[in-house]
């Protein structure tokens, strides 16, 4: 046990959700955290089990020393001719520059767990653009706060405290009572008996819904009794409230994209939002599950030029969701090795995804939130970003947070695991193609 005296850590950052909550204070007891104050339920168990960490790194589920890992997990790559790297977002801006590299070097693909979640709201936003502004604003300025299809209450504890509900700001200082909260969702949720206003809508009815709104808003009458389940009535209020408020937000999650054309209604919600701001102010924002998957869309954009399911196996860039999405990639049975870095969703593959990938050399990264990939042919245990590594994460509105260490421990970040891999590649891989260059 170590003799460091307790001490307060005033800067401690969680990166549990997308909202990165950066006002946390960390107790440290020797080489672990004591007590965390400000932190959600999501995130205080978690906290409280840091320590200074040691684990083994493992070859096909042996314990391993770390450059026995790395030369081992040098020549799966370097004997790969078509490699995919998949994850990030559990990782930080550092991790996330260094699995840029290594797929640059290999001539592989580059995807993050965006394209299992938010991927159609990206090709929205892709297609017709978006409004939107930081949560400060929101914060300060919103009278008027819309979640669709998103459970904040469960999902980001501390969004209705921070930004959206009862958060006190320079245009809304009364907060809760200066501003109306609106829930549409299929079901009635936790979030449901905050709100000022739920909207119970049919399943798949989201999009006749918001186009209905536009209708309204443009002046249209509405000639149904109902759409989706809500009276027209409602809707003719709801059109109101929107139009005639000061600062309007809409906050989306996963359940406005649960339909045949995914991107369709968050095509809608965005076009929605151009109309109201030809009377108020309106912005809209994806409500983002994890830490920094905001931070791999950023990081992949100004390295690559596109946010995710990129592939750099003709020594360019490449962008083409679905051709060049993880789980497309392995339900074809085409990459021939992957590498896992930064993410806890991998044993949540589809079937012929995970039987593919069980069939190809796997080399893991994982910090304590992964679940342990068990068959991997390499994995490496990894220190956490935050706590025992400074870093940077991004918050849901592309805000970067610096992120501290609280902690001391001897295993590598992914940065460091993925920067040797790179080194042990040396000068020679068979069958790959020539690498872009784009990262040095």
């Amino acid at each position: 046990m170590s003799d460091r005296p307790e001490s307060s850590e005033h800067d401690a950052v969680c990166t549990m959700c997308g909202c990165v909550c950066d006002d946390l204070t960390a107790t440290i007891a020797g080489d672990r955290i004591a007590s965390i104050q400000n932190a959600c339920g999501l995130s205080e168990d978690w906290f409280l089990t840091q320590n200074a960490r040691t684990s083994s790194h493992r070859e096909r589920g042996e314990p391993v020393s770390y450059s026995e890992a790395i030369a081992r997990a040098s020549r799966i790559l370097s004997e790969s001719r078509f490699p995919l790297i998949y994850g990030l977002s559990h990782s930080s801006t550092p991790g996330q520059r260094a699995a840029v590299a290594l797929a640059d070097r290999l001539g592989g693909v580059v995807d993050t767990s965006a394209s299992t979640c938010h991927a159609p709201s990206i090709m929205a936003l892709q297609a017709v653009g978006e409004s939107t502004c930081t949560l400060g604003e929101v914060r300060n300025r919103s009278d008027l706060v819309i979640f669709w299809g998103s459970n904040p209450v469960y999902s980001h504890p501390r969004h209705l405290e921070r930004y959206s509900g009862s958060a006190t700001g320079l245009h809304i200082p009364r907060g809760r009572a200066d501003r109306t909260l609106v829930v549409v969702d299929t079901v009635r949720t936790e979030s449901a008996e905050e709100a000022d206003l739920f909207l119970q809508v049919e399943p798949g009815s989201d999009f006749a819904i918001l186009w209905a709104l536009r209708g309204l808003i443009a002046g249209l009458p509405l000639c149904r009794e109902s759409v989706g389940g809500v009276p027209a009535e409602v809707l003719v209020d709801l059109a109101r409230r929107m139009t005639s408020c000061r600062f309007g937000a809409f906050f989306f999650g996963l359940g406005l994209t649960r339909g045949s054309v995914p991107s369709h209604p968050v095509e809608a919600l965005l076009r929605l939002v151009a109309d109201l701001n030809q009377h108020t102010r309106f912005i809209a924002r994806r409500m983002r599950h994890y830490g920094d998957v905001a931070g791999a869309d950023s990081v992949l954009c100004w390295q690559t030029g596109y946010p995710f399911s990129v592939s750099l196996s003709r020594g360019y860039p490449r962008y083409n969701p679905g051709e060049f999405s993880a789980v497309d990639l392995l339900e074809r049975g085409e990459p021939d090795a992957c590498v896992i870095v930064g993410h806890d969703g991998f044993n949540k593959l589809p079937p012929a995804a995970l039987a593919h990938l069980r069939s190809i050399p796997t080399i893991a990264l994982l910090d304590d939130r992964a679940e342990p990939l068990l068959d991997a042919d390499v994995q490496f245990a990894t220190s956490v970003y935050g706590i025992h590594h400074r870093g940077t994460a991004y918050r849901m509105d592309e805000v970067p947070i610096p992120l501290p260490q609280l902690l001391t421990s001897s295993l590598p970040s992914d940065e460091q695991v993925l920067r040797a891999l790179l080194a042990g590649l040396g000068t020679e891989m068979l069958g790959n193609s020539v690498p872009s260059g784009l990262t040095r």
